[in-house]
């Protein structure tokens, strides 16, 4: 029979490295039409001035979200400058929901 301590320190583990928010899809898809697909389009793909979104990882996402939210991708040359501005206004809420929805574009 398992130790219930044994049992208690597994849990409280796998809560250690449990997502600090399950990301919402639908909530993602919400968002990228009010923020993002006027520049990446409805299917994320971009154009000749901006990226295709979906085809980079969540972590990549999210990694070059806060990257603009804390102004290390800042190219005042590029689109970049417009990505600083409308990357500030969302939450890491936001951010994980957006990653988890382009996901779903793949």
């Amino acid at each position: 029979m398992i130790d219930s301590r044994i049992l208690l320190l597994l849990a409280s583990s796998a809560l250690a490295f449990a997502p600090a928010h399950a990301a919402d899809v639908a909530a993602g898809k919400a968002k990228a039409e009010e923020v993002c697909v006027d520049c990446h389009g409805d299917d994320g793909k971009g154009d000749d001035e901006s990226p295709d979104i979906v085809k980079i990882t969540e972590k990549e996402f999210i990694t070059a979200m806060q990257e603009f939210q804390n102004g290390k991708r800042n190219d005042p040359e590029k689109m970049a400058q417009k990505m600083v501005r409308e990357a500030k206004k969302l939450s890491a809420a936001d951010i994980a929901n957006l990653a988890a929805y382009y996901r779903t574009l793949k």
